[in-house]
């Protein structure tokens, strides 16, 4: 008999945000994060009560929507989330749970005092205010990280450990024969270098499918100055794309075009990509080094000029290692074991306080060494 078979399952309260619906019907990458971890923890036999916006979507046995309707329209405003927030916590107090896994920002300010401990994801920087923060958080909640290199950013933090996000590759489509095009895929902000990716593929002499996020006024007026300057016949400005047309281009796509000039805690559209066998042409930044093999999934550069030669060698790897690379190693199943580990290894630091809870190995009270949990 294992070890794992004499732990019961756990109740979690999993804390979406509330701007899409979880899955997200078009962009939302933590609400796509969110769904996969929450169907795998209740195929895992645990209870988990999701907190989101909308209508369910998902496995988990319970669904509280603060907002029936997502605020989509009002992203970067305080106010929906702190709503939301107010409202996860006034249903927390009747739920009777082991842990709560927040995925929002201000949701954290409330784990102080809880009864159950809080593991926060960081899907975010890490540096300059969000940092400090996290800082003054304390250790009212663990931290979790999203990559190595997030977590380097500040090291100082309480990180519990390190889980990369993944995705469900069997929902994505591998297509090995592909189009005469290159793609970007992702927010239409000046930290994701749109404009690098449409210059690329004109060097290198490909069309190009820009799509994405347009609706914050900062992604319009890049749009302004940035993109609508370079518009040609050769670029195709597609919009948001939804769960199947994003498969579409994905799987169709010769490269996917990253060329991002931040530094990227994670970037769920690499492994998405490559689980449709398309190579990433990237600037090495971030978690990018972490995610693409070099030469093998894909190109890193280190300066925008070598971008259109990086596209022409992308076409030369193999689609199958592309996708074996993210079965291997970020797929949903990995990814939830991560978690389920790492819930296990903050409960362990706990005293019990009901009798079932005497079913989970209990170590001593304090403060425990983080762990990786997923490399």
């Amino acid at each position: 008999m294992t070890f794992a078979s004499h732990l019961r399952p756990l109740r979690i309260a999993m804390v979406a945000p509330p701007w899409f619906t979880v899955p997200p019907h078009g962009y939302g990458g933590v609400e796509n994060m969110c769904a996969d971890l929450v169907d795998g923890l209740v195929g895992r036999g645990h209870e988990v009560t999701l907190f989101g916006a909308g209508g369910p979507g998902t496995r988990a046995g319970r669904f509280v929507a603060p907002y029936a309707e997502p605020p989509s329209s009002r992203l970067g405003e305080p106010l929906p989330e702190v709503l939301h927030t107010a409202a996860v916590a006034r249903a927390l107090d009747g739920l009777d749970v082991d842990l709560v896994h927040d995925h929002t920002l201000a949701g954290p300010l409330l784990a102080r005092g809880r009864r159950a401990p809080t593991v926060v994801t960081m899907h975010g920087p890490v540096t300059g205010e969000p940092g400090e923060y996290y800082r003054h958080l304390g250790d009212t909640v663990d931290l979790v990280a999203i990559s190595a290199a997030q977590r380097r950013s500040a090291p100082d933090l309480t990180w519990l450990g390190t889980v990369h996000n993944a995705v469900d590759v069997a929902s994505f489509p591998y297509r090995a024969a592909k189009d005469e095009m290159v793609l970007f895929l992702g927010r239409l902000h000046p930290d994701k270098g749109v404009h690098l990716a449409i210059d690329a593929a004109r060097e290198v002499g490909l069309p190009i499918v820009v799509a994405g996020k347009c609706t914050e006024p900062v992604e319009r007026e890049y749009f302004r100055s940035q993109i609508e300057p370079r518009l040609g016949p050769d670029v195709t400005i597609f919009g948001t794309a939804d769960a199947a047309a994003k498969r579409d281009l994905l799987s169709r796509a010769t490269a996917l075009l990253f060329p991002i000039l931040w530094d990227e805690p994670f970037g769920m559209v690499m492994i998405e990509a490559m689980a449709c066998g398309t190579p990433v042409v990237a600037l090495r930044r971030g978690s990018v080094p972490e995610v693409v093999i070099d030469g093998v999934t894909g190109v890193l550069c280190d300066d925008p000029a070598d971008l259109p030669s990086a596209i022409a060698a992308a076409r030369k790897l193999s689609p199958a290692d592309c996708r074996e690379h993210v079965a291997t190693r970020f797929d949903a199943d990995t990814m939830v074991a991560g978690y389920e580990a790492l819930y296990r290894e903050v409960l362990l630091g706990r005293t019990p306080t009901r009798p079932d809870e005497l079913e989970m190995p209990v170590a001593r009270r304090g403060r425990r060494a983080p762990v990786a949990a997923a490399a």
